[in-house]
């Protein structure tokens, strides 16, 4: 292709700027409620398990039977929003689970802990692949990595701000009115998603073509962009989507990776706490750090893919750097500071390969089967998140200890980086970004 003139090049650069800025600081702060609100129950465990005399087994298929609910109505929910748009179904998601997290101070038994966690995923289904599928109708994908890491570092951020909220208020709100620290977490961190969710039916546009924050010349330069990156990907029909070897390949990736994910998000806390920190308080503020360190990488990580245009071994490497992580978690888990070194590689290696595979399959799939396929590669991995808690639960009830659990976990980052260097064999690179573009 040929190079763009100067002109059209400052186009270009400042429309996605805008873009950029307009979707991504609201999509990041819709991202940020909705994953405290999934993973909040980490921090709830701390004193909800005495207080309800719940084993970790029965935290362990709470915390997972969340993605049971999530995996049945995942692609539904994205082929329904493919049709009405991400304005009205976004909004219905967030509002729903915001009400539904709420409601959780109201557990009692593990039967109502149970039904709750999985209506909680049923709610929040379509969410996730909602918003990946919603960006690629406004960046191509030699743009992609960076705006999904940028939208993705809501995760890292959830855990910088939310563990010290959450320890503080366990802390603070104890025994006001009668309710116990964790029943205060839930119903304060359910209502900012309901009160978002309202904001995203005003705020978001479906499409390029809706945006009147844009220019018609912005406008045409956008979707010219957009049409052109069709162009290059295969139209398939959904049966073809669901009987595509490689959309069920990349599904496995990304479950190998959500191993990592909900092993870091549901246990850390724990972790923490057993290296040698009691506070709940204290444990709070240093979840901040792994986090906070997290956030950092997978924007150096996905600026760098996208500018060099390499996606293989980017993706294939942050996995094999939080396989790492989990064993040295094991070996150190007795030593704080040693632990929370062991514990910071690990979140930085899982977190930087999530939005880095997502570059994978969005650069696969188009139309009604990005849809379809989206929803069930996100579907499938996120089954993770049930096997996940569950199984390091299990043994930590078995063995007494969760670091046989972490070596599992860990082997499931190495596999899902070895499958990444196996499917993507003989791949070429997608066309980089100049440096210029690159920071738009």
């Amino acid at each position: 292709m040929p190079s763009p003139s100067p002109s059209s090049a400052a186009l270009e650069k400042a429309a996605y700027s805008k873009v950029t800025w307009r979707l991504i600081p609201f999509l990041f702060l819709c991202y940020v409620v909705a994953y405290l609100d999934r993973v909040n129950v980490g921090f709830a465990k701390l004193q909800m398990l005495a207080d309800l005399k719940f084993s970790e087994t029965v935290y362990g298929l709470g915390a997972g039977i969340f993605f049971i609910g999530y995996f049945l109505f995942e692609v539904p929910s994205n082929m329904i929003l493919h049709r009405t748009g991400a304005r009205v179904w976004i909004a219905r998601i967030m509002v729903t689970w915001g009400v539904i997290s709420s409601a959780m101070m109201f557990v009692s038994t593990p039967t109502t802990f149970y039904v709750l966690r999985f209506f909680l995923g049923v709610a929040e289904a379509g969410f996730f692949p909602g918003i990946i599928l919603y960006l690629t109708y406004w960046f191509p994908s030699a743009r992609r990595a960076r705006v999904v890491a940028l939208f993705m570092t809501a995760i890292a951020l959830s855990g910088v701000i939310g563990g010290p909220l959450s320890g503080w208020i366990m802390q603070a709100f104890a025994g006001v009115h009668g309710w116990a620290g964790w029943q205060w977490l839930f119903l304060l961190e359910g209502i900012p998603s309901i009160l978002v969710g309202i904001c995203v039916f005003f705020y978001l546009d479906d499409s390029i073509a809706k945006a009147t924050w844009l220019t018609d010349a912005e406008k045409q330069l956008l979707i010219a962009n957009i049409s052109r990156d069709e162009g290059s990907r295969a139209d398939h029909s959904l049966k073809q989507v669901f009987s595509n070897g490689r959309v069920w390949l990349m599904a496995s990736i990304y479950f190998c990776f959500i191993m990592g994910l909900y092993g870091i998000s549901f246990w850390l806390p724990q972790l923490i706490k057993t290296a040698g920190v009691k506070d709940v308080l204290n444990v709070g503020l240093l979840t901040m750090v792994p986090y906070g360190l997290a956030a950092v990488a997978m924007v150096l990580a996905s600026r760098s893919s996208d500018r060099s245009g390499e996606r293989r071994f980017h993706t294939a490497g942050a996995g094999f750097v939080g396989g790492v992580g989990l064993v040295l978690s094991g070996l150190f888990g007795g030593d704080v500071t040693w632990a929370m070194a062991a514990l910071s590689l690990a979140t930085m290696g899982i977190l930087t390969g999530l939005p880095l595979f997502w570059t994978l399959p969005t650069s696969m799939l188009r139309g009604t089967a990005a849809a379809a396929g989206i929803a069930l590669i996100n579907s499938v991995g996120n089954l993770a998140g049930f096997v996940s808690p569950f199984m390091v639960g299990s043994i930590k009830d078995a063995t007494g200890s969760t670091t046989a659990g972490l070596y599992v976990l860990a082997a499931s980052l190495f596999l899902g980086g070895i499958l990444v260097l196996l499917a993507t064999r003989g791949q070429g690179r997608v066309s980089p970004l100049a440096a210029s573009a690159s920071r738009t």
